[in-house]
């Protein structure tokens, strides 16, 4: 506890606050992202897309 109020007194509040969002936040917006990959998947086969389509879809983004 005595380390995250020496690294706000040297970084500033909002850089250490800033710093533990994006360490919690990590794993939700990666899970996030693998939604949002299986769900064009599955509106790209909808749309009768072949793999190489829609793996050349997914990696481009």
């Amino acid at each position: 506890m005595e380390e995250l109020f020496k690294l706000a007194s040297n970084y500033g509040f909002p850089m250490v606050v800033a710093g533990y969002l994006l360490f919690r936040l990590e794993p939700t917006i990666r899970d996030l992202q693998k939604s949002i990959n299986l769900l064009s998947i599955i509106i790209a086969r909808q749309s009768n897309m072949d793999m190489k389509e829609i793996n050349e879809l997914i990696n481009n983004l």
